[in-house]
């Protein structure tokens, strides 16, 4: 397994940051791009303000 070679198209750099989508149960998708040590909690903040929600309103459900 250490010895895989990297797949075509996925970059392998070390990067700093990380491409979000939330889906709303609409089927609305908001797009986010944190740092990687940004707590989740700034993230639902953020994704509340933009729809009009409260965080305990939202759920984690699949």
């Amino acid at each position: 397994m250490a010895d895989e070679k990297p797949k075509e198209g996925v970059k392998t750099e070390n990067n700093d940051h990380i491409n979000l989508k939330v889906a709303g149960q609409d089927g609305s998708v908001v797009q986010f791009k944190i740092k990687r040590h940004t707590p989740l909690s700034k993230l639902m903040k953020a994704y509340c303000e933009r729809q009009g929600l409260i965080v305990c309103q939202i759920g984690g459900s699949r």
